[in-house]
């Protein structure tokens, strides 16, 4: 469960995105997401490669 503490004079608004970012670090929507299709471990395995590629060419760039 989720508390967001609201301050004395602290307007709905501003609660409201405490709330909303909170709720996104949880990561419950993303899950969700993933979890309506199944998705091959070999694919999975993939696209992790594949990111970590990215990832490592983008590091070296930085570097030079």
């Amino acid at each position: 469960m989720i508390i967001i503490p609201v301050k004395e004079g602290e307007s709905i608004d501003r609660a409201l995105k405490k709330y909303k970012r909170k709720f996104e670090k949880t990561g419950v929507v993303k899950e969700l997401r993933e979890r309506q299709k199944f998705t091959k471990p070999s694919v999975i395995k993939r696209e992790q490669k594949l990111k970590a590629i990215y990832v490592q060419k983008l590091r070296q760039q930085s570097e030079a």
